[in-house]
């Protein structure tokens, strides 16, 4: 068993064990929990609790992931005039990122912050054209209090964050949050790599953690990305260093 097979296993095991608690206290609006970012109850009222921080007020730029259980923080962040951008699935165009500006929306910002509705409306924008982030919003399965955290293991998530990293579009003041229900803050130790992002804010329905010193990539980690992985993402085959 190679290194990276045993730490994906070991990430596998936490997540099973989030998706399981979840699953037992009736907690995700979807039919089942697994293999997903968790739709968790509460979703509302942990985007409220983070709309009422000091960093979110201050933001006006953000990029949030397209799930479900982040749907009303982007509804919220357009509503409130703030720059919108989001991934285009898989990071599979050229331009992989949407752009939702308030200012020229042409539907309700809770429309408009739909994944589908997002992809039939808002321009995609490569890289560089993106201006330098103020919060990032993440999506996870299962995170600690440390702020490392972990998706569903596609590691899109990272993937964008090392893009806009070394793009310069992360600034030391960018602050990186997620949101997420009580059951997955988990006090299993989390295993990350070089390239795994950490979280500066955990906000759950109930309570609002500040992570210590959380990991930060600063670019592409070329040796965790497969050939495949890098063909299929345009915007690292533009960068892959020949």
């Amino acid at each position: 068993m190679t290194a990276s097979t045993s730490l994906e296993q070991a990430k596998q095991a936490v997540r099973m064990q989030v998706w399981d608690a979840l699953a037992a206290a009736d907690a995700v609006r979807d039919v089942s929990v697994h293999g997903r970012i968790p739709n968790f109850k509460g979703a509302e009222e942990a985007a409220d609790r983070l709309a009422g921080l000091g960093e979110w007020q201050q933001a006006r730029t953000v990029k949030a992931v397209p799930d479900k259980a982040q749907l009303t923080v982007r509804a919220r962040a357009l509503a409130e005039g703030k720059t919108l951008y989001m991934a285009v699935p898989k990071l599979a165009s050229p331009k992989p990122f949407y752009l939702l500006d308030p200012a020229t929306l042409t539907v309700p910002p809770v429309e408009a912050a739909s994944s589908r509705t997002a992809a039939t409306i808002a321009p995609t924008v490569d890289v560089d054209s993106l201006r330098p982030l103020d919060l990032i919003v993440l999506g996870s399965v299962a995170v600690n209090r440390d702020g490392a955290r972990i998706g569903k293991g596609a590691g899109y998530s990272d993937i964008e964050f090392a893009l806009l990293a070394e793009a310069g579009l992360v600034t030391p003041s960018t602050v990186v949050v997620t949101t997420v229900h009580e059951l997955q803050v988990t006090g299993i130790p989390i295993p990350t790599t070089e390239h795994d992002v950490g979280v500066d804010l955990i906000v759950t329905p109930a309570e609002t953690i500040v992570c210590p010193k959380p990991h930060r990539p600063t670019g592409l980690d070329w040796s965790a990305l497969t050939a495949a992985k890098i063909a299929a993402i345009p915007s690292l085959a533009a960068r892959y260093p020949a």
